[in-house]
Parts: C-alpha cells; sequence; structure tokens
C-alpha cells in the first residue's frame, strides 16, 4: 500500500504540471471521449470540458469529446462503445487510425449518488488538488503513462472506479499486442461475484512481483463461487497484503485465495474497426448491451457460447438480446485476451453513497493511497467547528457552523447558524439560515429552467434510501422507504394523494426516482428551507403541506436543469475562495 501511494502521487504530481500545458505530440492521449446518456447530458459535459480548458485544469493539446448515444432505447455501455467508434470515425474520417483514445463511459443517471446526476459522475470532485480535481483529472493522472506505450487503439474505462497500482522500475504497462488488452486485480472471492473474473492460464503467470503479462483462457462476467472454483479462476496465494482492504481478504500470512477482477481494457484499432463494421451493418441498436460481459465473454480459447442465454445478470433484458450476443461470440470468437496482471493493485468503485462516504470521510485505504484531504479548496475559519473525518471541497463556511463527523460538502456556501449532523452529504446548496440538518441526510440543489425562468429544487433523501428502487402498482409503494418511513405515510403527512399522475415516468416504474414531490422555489436557500421541512415533517410525524407548490421528481429535475447556472454558482464559490485567498 505504501509503494502505491508513493507511485500514485508521483503520478498526480506529474499531471499537475501538465494543467493547462500543452502536451507533446506522443506524450498524451490523441483523443478522450465521453459517452453521454443523451443530447441534454452531453451539452452539459461540453459546458464542463469548456470551464475546465478556460480555467487551465486540463493539459492542452489532446481533443476532448463528448458523444451520446442515439434516442430511442437504452443501448448500456456496449451499445456506447459502439456508437463512439463510429463518432470518431464521423469526425475524423480514417485519421483516427493512428489515434491513441481513452472512451470513459459517463452516461448514466448515477441514482446511486444524485449529486453526480445533473453534472455527470465523470466531474464528481474529489477533496484533493488545487484547484479541485474532479474524476476526469484524475483518471487522466492515473493512466499517464499508457498512451505512450500504446498502439493505436482505445482503453475503455468507466466514470465511478479508481485503480490504483504500483510496479518496479523496470516494469512497463504495454498495450500493443492485437485483440483485446485486460487490466486484472487480485481480489477475494466475495468481490468477484459483482465484477468480471479473468480465468488465467496458470502456466502463464506467477502470481509474483507487480506485473505479469498472462494469456487468458475465458472471461466469467459476475460468477458465483461455485463457477468461479468449477471453471479454474480462484487462484491460491502466498502472503497477500494488497487483499487486506475493505471487502478484501484480511488474515494475512496465510494461503489466501483470490480471482483476477476486471477494470479498464484496451482493443487496438484492428479490433475497433471490427466492431464498427459490425455497427454499422447493424443499423439500429434494439437492446443493452455490457461492453465487459458481452464483448470480453466472446474471447479466450475456452469461451463456450452458453453465457449468451444468461440473462439473470441483466437489468432490463431488450428484445433480440440473446440473439444479439450471438452475433456478437460469432464476431469476436478466436479474439485474443491478454491480460496484464497487476499483483499490488486496488480496484475502488465511488458510485453510491456509501461507498462516497467512506471513501471521502473514514479513514479508508484510498483516502490514505490517494492523499484525499479533509479539506480541499474551500475556506473553513477557525471557529467553523469540524469534526474529525469530514469533507469539505469548493465551499465557504461562515464561522460558527457546525459539521458533524464523516459528513461531506461540495460547492456548497454554509451559514453561520447550520448545524449539520454525522454522516451527510450536501451538494450545491446555499444554507443561510438556522437550521440543524440530520444525520445521515443527503441534500443537493439543483438549479431548473422553467418557462424561460431560472428556479431551484433540492433534492433530500436519507444516504441509504434506494433511489433506483421501483414498484410496478400504486398498491406496492408502501414498500419505498423515505428517511426510513414508508412512502404513503410520507405521502399522507404533506398532505397529497398516491395517484399515477404523482410518478413522472411513462411507464410502471413508481420509485423516489419518479415521485414528484419536491418544490420549486425561487432561491436556491428557499429551495433547502422546504426540502428539510418535508424531513423534519416525516422524522417528528407532523404535517407539512405541500400544496400550492409546483413539485418535481429527480427525473424531471435532470430533463429541466440548468447546467450554466450550476456552473455559475460553482465559479462564484471559485472566485470568492481566490479573492479570500489573496488577502490572507
Amino acid at each position: 500500500a505504501a509503494r502505491r501511494g508513493g507511485k500514485t502521487r508521483r503520478r498526480l504530481e506529474r499531471f499537475a504540471a501538465l494543467r493547462g500545458a500543452a502536451a507533446r505530440p506522443g506524450q498524451l492521449w490523441d483523443a478522450v471521449l465521453l459517452t453521454a446518456a443523451d443530447t441534454a447530458q452531453a451539452g452539459a459535459f461540453r459546458e464542463q470540458l469548456e470551464e475546465k480548458l478556460r480555467r487551465g485544469e486540463l493539459p492542452r493539446g489532446i481533443r476532448y469529446l463528448v458523444c451520446a448515444d442515439p434516442p430511442g432505447p437504452r443501448i448500456g455501455n456496449g451499445g456506447s462503445t459502439l456508437h463512439a467508434l463510429r463518432c470518431l470515425e464521423e469526425q475524423f474520417g480514417d485519421q483516427w487510425t493512428s489515434f491513441t483514445v481513452l472512451l470513459i463511459h459517463s452516461g448514466g443517471y448515477s441514482q446511486r449518488l444524485p449529486n453526480a446526476s445533473a453534472l455527470g459522475k465523470i466531474f464528481t470532485a474529489l477533496p484533493l488538488g488545487d484547484p479541485l480535481l474532479q474524476m476526469l483529472e484524475l483518471k487522466l493522472a492515473m493512466y499517464i503513462d499508457f498512451p505512450r506505450h500504446m498502439k493505436p487503439g482505445v482503453l475503455i474505462t468507466c466514470s465511478d472506479d479508481i485503480e490504483l497500482y504500483s510496479t518496479a522500475v523496470t516494469e512497463t504497462i504495454t498495450f500493443d499486442k492485437p485483440g483485446f488488452t485486460a487490466l486484472a486485480h487480485p481480489s477475494d472471492l466475495a468481490v468477484g461475484t459483482t465484477h468480471g473474473v479473468f480465468v488465467l492460464d496458470p502456466c502463464s503467470f506467477s502470481g509474483k512481483g507487480g506485473l505479469e503479462y498472462a494469456s487468458c483462457l475465458r472471461f466469467l462476467h459476475k460468477p458465483d463461487v461455485e463457477t468461479m472454483r468449477e471453471s479454474g479462476a480462484v487462484c491460491v496465494r502466498g502472503d497477500c497484503p494488497q487483499l487486506s482492504s475493505a471487502g478484501n481478504c484480511s488474515d494475512l500470512g496465510k494461503a489466501l485465495e483470490c480471482v483476477y477482477t476486471d477494470s479498464v481494457f484496451y482493443m487496438d484499432h484492428s479490433t475497433a474497426k471490427l466492431l464498427l463494421t459490425f455497427y454499422k451493418q447493424l443499423g439500429t441498436l434494439c437492446c443493452e448491451i455490457d461492453a465487459y460481459g458481452d464483448f470480453l465473454q466472446a474471447l479466450g480459447p475456452a469461451a463456450t457460447p452458453d453465457y449468451t442465454k444468461n440473462t439473470s445478470n441483466v437489468t432490463r433484458e431488450g428484445s433480440g438480446l440473446v440473439a444479439m450476443r450471438q452475433q456478437l461470440y460469432q464476431l469476436l470468437q478466436g479474439t485474443a485476451l491478454n491480460v496484464i496482471v497487476l499483483n499490488n493493485s486496488q480496484f475502488y468503485h465511488i458510485g453510491t453513497t456509501q461507498e462516497y462516504l467512506f471513501h471521502f470521510t473514514a479513514e479508508s485505504r484510498l483516502r490514505v493511497e490517494l492523499g484525499l484531504q479533509p479539506v480541499a479548496f474551500s475556506i473553513v475559519p477557525a471557529t467553523a467547528k469540524s469534526s474529525g473525518g469530514s469533507s469539505i471541497m469548493q465551499s465557504i463556511l461562515e464561522p460558527g457552523c457546525v459539521i458533524g463527523q464523516g459528513s461531506v460538502i461540495e460547492y456548497s456556501r454554509i451559514g453561520a447558524e447550520v448545524s449539520l449532523g454525522n454522516s451527510s452529504i450536501v451538494s450545491g446548496s446555499e444554507i443561510n439560515f438556522s437550521v440543524e440538518i440530520p444525520s445521515d441526510c443527503f441534500l443537493s440543489s439543483v438549479s431548473v429552467r422553467i418557462n424561460d425562468r431560472v428556479q431551484y429544487v433540492t433534492i433530500v433523501f436519507g444516504v441509504g434510501d434506494n433511489l433506483k428502487q421501483s414498484v410496478k402498482s400504486l398498491s406496492d409503494i408502501h414498500c419505498l422507504r423515505f428517511f426510513g418511513a414508508s412512502f404513503p405515510q410520507c405521502l399522507h403527512l404533506w398532505g397529497m394523494e398516491a395517484s399515477e399522475q404523482l410518478f413522472s415516468c411513462e411507464d410502471t416504474r413508481l420509485g423516489l426516482w419518479t415521485a414528484s414531490i419536491f418544490p420549486v422555489c425561487s432561491t436556491r436557500g428557499d429551495s433547502v428551507r422546504m426540502s428539510l421541512q418535508m424531513v423534519n415533517s416525516v422524522q417528528h410525524m407532523s404535517p407539512f403541506k405541500l400544496s400550492g407548490f409546483q413539485l418535481l421528481s429527480v427525473e424531471e429535475m435532470l430533463a429541466y436543469k440548468d447546467v450554466e447556472d450550476m456552473l455559475k454558482f460553482r465559479k462564484q464559490i471559485y472566485d470568492e475562495i481566490c479573492l479570500q485567498r489573496q488577502k490572507v
């Protein structure tokens, strides 16, 4: 872990020196491409990229691109990959055949971490850097050496995970083989059940040293433990310290069982071209395909087409999914899957409120290895009472406010008479009145434009509430929980009727994400006040009438979001922090 931390800091320092500077040809990526769910999200991403380039927060000399998924049914990150290849060809013609491309899947709606919903997970702030780093810059920093050791092709990654790794000075991560090349990380078997797992050829690697190039017999997608054992994916290792972090083996010194799990993968240009030709012949994609499960499971000498019919891990099975998988299997069968085993590496995911709070505020290994700060690019007076383990990012706190243990504040102004409980998240908010915000509270303000007027809505939930959960009929909405209370009980307290019209979705997905319950207000502060009164009403079982307000669901907020106004608020905070620092 200490070695990983040291290597990580050096990568961050090298990246910091490149921020705002022009990269030399071949030094960094030829293109960095973000996928987006739709044209509205793509617009939000482009605005943020332009702002970053204006401020000198990104290296220059790279083509930063955004590619929106086509309208119509959702196509999954596999479909987004195919569509992104098409975007590259449309924009650059044959020129892209010589490019090294970083493709970051960023098109989710972040239902499990809603403070990233409006502006995108790839723009999630990290308590690090001056000015603040976001996930995009961290990706560029962690992969800083890759482009120089890569043949033309595409490296594919997600926007809410972090891979930290250490290799010896003489070891180089090289992406130069035909077909696919994936990074692999040692993980315990429980982690393997939620990831992709490589069945490595035992003759091709030893499990020792920092880095090994291994051949992969086949790839398993979210397998159960029995399948891992039967297929030969389970390895026994000796002293295995990198498996001792959260969720990983902790009984050191013994022979430990582990599997090698996936994160990022590369495909050379000819393989990318093969997939692009397939996509163009297809015309329209009508189902969600997975870049990991549906591409990688077709690879390796021991791959079989059995997985094509297994839809147990699929959230929504689209029409023609099995047929599409079979076509991909036929297309990719026999293509090589090379694996770069990073024995001293760790994969972290920060896509949920619980993971976000744990990694940013607890003494997590990620916090130590990345050097995350309790206060990053913020104004926090000595008289503001901040408990241990909190995380404050690009925010201004007034003297006298109280911040509870394990809470995160980002892009916000917190007034003198605010008391924030433990393990809470406050994002994009202005709280300038006397209030006690409860523990385990999620609070995020969103600017919306309705009838050409900017107004404000504040999302509020318990950090443990499940925004992805939905039911199909009104008779089942008692299964939904808001701050520990049943949803019908909350509606009763707010003077609202449970009806189909309450939910914004067109199909039968009734859940907290689609419930139109949040009042639209003329100021940020008022919207926070109203949303906190809703919570207070539920916690004390006292009525608080929402009649008279225009109400939006989170889904509707994202449709009406005003990115420009949200970025303007962040810039005001940014400028004020710079100004106050100059005075010191």
